[in-house]
């Protein structure tokens, strides 16, 4: 078992604040620097760096921050196995983005649903830096994302490949006929919020061709899908977003792609989990079920 010193070091890398930790662990300021001195000791380094009155970890500080908490991590999943044993009943928490949840899984969700009835599912919605820190802290157990994450600190398997488009009501008239993604810069823009893997693929697109969110005359900022969805349909704008998403009314022509000359983009939706996890294995066979 981890020990308290451990959990002390694990709050004040999450708060960055010795002050904040203390408050949070319900102990002194004096008793978090020995906890943190304690440490530092055993493992003959520097943690903390603390400059221009900010407290940021150091590079081994950053190392054993990630592998403590995946230890931490582990320790949960074990006792949730063995509550599992004792209550005769598995749960596996699985977290997905809004396109995903909606449009993308719900059919292999069914299949797997059915094909272990044994298991409860707890499937939770957010973006993709919602779903991450949820993962690393052991708040769900795999996660299928759709943006860019640092593939390094995470074990992945591909879901899908997804084509990513230009969209607007079939009735929407262009003053002139786009044919480069500059084109569209005079557009009414509707956008995900920051942290979703459906606008961080746009951004980076767009930085692509010298460009940003800014540069559009004009933007709405949506946290929700299906308010994108509406907002098109009454042609308030236009947006960039996975066909998947849109494939229904692309087919009955109540909206319709934008083709531009420079803008052919896919990308992959991946199911991830923790790299360390003892549960590894079980995780990547679980995922496979998914694809």
């Amino acid at each position: 078992m981890l020990d308290y010193r451990t959990e002390t070091f694990l709050t004040v890398c999450k708060t960055l604040n010795f002050t904040t930790a203390a408050k949070q662990l319900n102990i002194t300021q004096p008793a978090v620097s020995q906890h943190i001195h304690f440490l530092e000791k055993q493992y003959n380094t520097i943690l903390f760096n603390y400059k221009n009155k900010e407290l940021s970890l150091t590079s081994t500080g950053e190392i054993l921050y990630k592998h403590l908490l995946t230890m931490k991590n582990n320790e949960q999943a074990l006792k949730n196995e063995l509550d599992n044993i004792t209550s005769n009943i598995e749960t596996l928490s699985i977290g997905v983005t809004m396109t995903i949840g909606e449009y993308a899984i719900v059919d292999k969700l069914a299949n797997f649903i059915q094909n272990h009835p044994e298991i409860n599912i707890h499937l939770h919605y957010g973006n993709t830096s919602n779903l991450l820190e949820l993962l690393d802290h052991g708040q769900i157990s795999m996660a299928i994302v759709e943006g860019n994450y640092p593939k390094e600190n995470y074990s992945h398997k591909k879901y899908s490949t997804e084509d990513y488009v230009a969209v607007c009501v079939t009735s929407h008239q262009f003053n002139k006929e786009p044919h480069t993604i500059h084109d569209l810069v005079s557009e009414h823009l509707l956008v995900r919020e920051e942290g979703s893997g459906t606008r961080n693929i746009l951004e980076q697109s767009l930085i692509a061709h010298g460009l940003h969110i800014s540069n559009f005359t004009h933007y709405t900022q949506v946290e929700n899908m299906h308010t994108i969805m509406n907002l098109l349909k009454k042609d308030c704008g236009i947006s960039f977003l996975y066909k998947i998403a849109v494939e229904k009314e692309l087919k009955s022509k109540e909206l319709k792609e934008i083709t531009l000359d420079d803008f052919k983009l896919q990308h992959d939706f991946d199911i991830i989990w923790e790299k360390e996890s003892i549960y590894a294995d079980k995780y990547l066979s679980i995922s496979e079920e998914f694809i």
